[in-house]
């Protein structure tokens, strides 16, 4: 196995390579003599760690006469595309034809009647990103809090009483909203400069008897005032906006506090880590330079035990990632959490072709240089059971590097067990979810990816069905099926909708109570919440499905793209939060998740489900 632990480069002779350098420069060829054992540098971006080890192979625009409706009413995806989150795809007998006076977007609803509908809470004050957002839940005093932010934006609701949902605390960095470039290096009314809410894991921890919320810290992933997705802008070409990102001197690993009340004001800090692997001291990290490295990617994996796995690139030379607008490829940390005001770094993983240098790996991916794919994880290891509780396996989504399961029984050493390429599918984001909520029950894990772009302008996102029962030899053995309208609809493709149509995530582990057996609930942007039935394995359903409308009357017309972007369920209330571009729906099924309860939880939460 094509296995790397830790850092390292391989010392590899000279190779000679010709390369189309930056498309929206001409398509220069320049050949160049790349030496492995020094510092080589792109010859644009003006950045060793920004990649040319294949030439651009970006894809260009696809024929329109080579995807679109059927006669059948349903929709056949184009095969490959390049990035573009930004513009309408319109085809014949898309949004722009079937909804011409809501601009292409549909504003009708579509819902199975074994789903209903307990509360929706529209507007912005329910929407702090209309394209993306994190959940936690916490009990205090017999109330229950629910958090939805995105960095600087934030709320914090009382969500007791299901139908009558308040806001207890506004965040924002709208005061500051006009400052050119990176407004997050400024002091604003509810944040200080270079702080705002990280993608965040919150658990109870017995040596505080209390909650305690580690918190990701990482550069911008898509930053406009830095660099842009076009060949002209993007980092292969803008040495600008790369030398702009590397300067910046935010925090880049995470922070731990003690939550003492639901709100801001209630955190206590305990400590501020970076994943930077050349900080003397990474408790104390000098936070007058820049550091090197992703910082600490989405939600931490932690269960408020021992250990806590992170997604990160602990240095700038973890760097071969083609997503034009992202510097890293990232794996993963392992950290001693048993006191959680000072964290020890424990073990660091990746894969071969992920670091510079590893060039022989990466050519042999076929993704190489296409200037689009997501190369490396979003999320830490998704983990079945705690290492505390026997749990041996984590299993990584690592986008165009495919699957890996890890034997994490020993967090010292981490150890590839197998690997499973995946089918390509780009552009889009592939191998970023893994639900692993029925493997325990039936061996089997869900892998998906999630759409990028509107108007189903890119492949279909396949959520795989992967027999990992052997961990030694996973296979796919299938897909769960592509939600489709009702009949009598006014489309017959959800593709037809407007905006994106694809698999988010089936919701998140930080979720109070535990996930039923046979069932799985995933955003589908454009098609809402989708319910899989799931009981069979051999035979999986679509056994509910609640699609609102793709906008509502506060939603800003650039945010139309993102219909909805994820689900958050109470397994212990048996509700699911659906959020939206337009607010919250509250969701509830008797016959899939069970009696609701819309008051007050039996217990309080204390750890996330499994």
């Amino acid at each position: 196995m094509n296995v790397v632990k830790r850092r390292g480069r391989l010392l590899v002779g000279l190779v000679i390579v010709t390369v189309a350098v930056g498309a929206g420069t001409g398509g220069a060829v320049v050949t160049r003599v790349i030496d492995d054992r020094r510092e080589s540098t792109n010859a644009l971006s003006g950045d060793p760690n920004v990649p040319l080890v294949c030439a651009d192979s970006r894809p260009g625009k696809v024929d329109p006469g080579s995807y679109g409706m059927q006669n059948n009413g349903s929709f056949l995806h184009p095969g490959l595309t390049y990035v573009n989150e930004e513009e309408q795809h319109p085809f014949p007998g898309g949004g722009e034809d079937v909804f011409p006076a809501t601009g292409g977007y549909d504003p009708n609803t579509y819902k199975s009647d074994n789903v209903t509908v307990e509360a929706h809470y529209p507007g912005k004050q329910f929407t702090p990103d209309p394209f993306h957002s994190w959940q936690n839940i916490v009990d205090f005093d017999g109330r229950r809090y629910m958090f939805q932010y995105d960095r600087s934006e934030a709320r914090v609701y009382d969500i007791t009483d299901v139908k009558n949902v308040r806001v207890v605390e506004s965040l924002s960095r709208d005061d500051v909203a006009d400052v050119a470039g990176n407004d997050e290096a400024v002091a604003g009314k509810d944040w200080a400069a270079d702080d705002y809410w990280g993608a965040s894991t919150i658990q109870w921890s017995p040596r505080y008897n209390g909650y305690v919320m580690v918190q990701s810290f990482e550069m911008r992933r898509q930053v406009p005032f830095w660099m842009g997705d076009t060949p002209d802008k993007s980092k292969y070409a803008a040495a600008d906006g790369v030398a702009a990102a590397r300067a910046d001197t935010q925090l880049k690993g995470f922070k731990v506090y003690k939550l003492n009340g639901p709100r801001k004001k209630d955190w206590e800090l305990l400590a501020t880590v970076s994943t930077d692997e050349t900080q003397q001291n990474p408790l104390a990290p000098d936070m007058t330079k820049p550091q090197q490295g992703s910082g600490s990617l989405d939600v931490p994996q932690w269960n408020g035990g021992r250990y806590m796995f992170l997604s990160t690139a602990p240095s700038d030379d973890w760097s071969n990632q083609e997503y034009p607008t992202y510097l890293y490829a990232n794996g993963f940390q392992v950290w001693d959490m048993a006191d959680p005001a000072t964290p020890k770094l424990l073990d660091t993983w990746h894969r071969d072709g992920m670091v510079r240098g590893e060039d022989a790996a990466y050519r042999a991916n076929p993704r190489c240089g296409n200037r689009t794919s997501w190369m490396g994880s979003r999320n830490p290891l998704y983990i079945p059971t705690p290492i505390e509780e026997g749990g041996k396996y984590g299993f990584a989504a690592m986008g165009g590097f495919g699957l890996s399961i890890l034997d994490i029984s020993d967090p010292t050493n981490l150890r590839e067990v197998s690997h499973l390429d995946i089918p390509m599918s780009v552009s889009g984001t592939e191998a970023d979810n893994v639900d692993v909520s029925q493997f325990e029950s039936t061996g089997m894990v869900y892998l998906s990816g999630y759409p990028l772009s509107e108007d189903c302008y890119e492949p279909y996102k396949d959520i795989f069905q992967i027999d990992a029962s052997n961990p030694a030899t996973p296979h796919i053995v299938g897909r769960l099926p592509r939600p489709t309208p009702p009949a009598g609809a006014t489309v017959t493709d959800y593709c037809q909708r407007g905006g994106s149509f694809g698999p988010k995530r089936s919701g998140y582990y930080t979720s109070p109570g535990d996930p039923e057996n046979g069932l799985l609930i995933y955003d589908f942007y454009n098609a809402g919440a989708q319910f899989f039935d799931v009981t069979d394995p051999r035979n999986p359903k679509i056994a509910g499905y609640f699609a609102p409308p793709t906008f509502g009357p506060e939603t800003d017309d650039w945010a139309r793209s993102n219909p909805t972007h994820g689900v958050y369920i109470e397994y212990d209330r048996n509700i699911a939060w659906l959020m939206t571009n337009d607010g919250i729906y509250a969701l509830s099924s008797q016959s899939l998740l069970g009696t609701p309860n819309l008051g007050a939880p039996a217990e309080p939460y204390r750890t996330s489900s499994r």
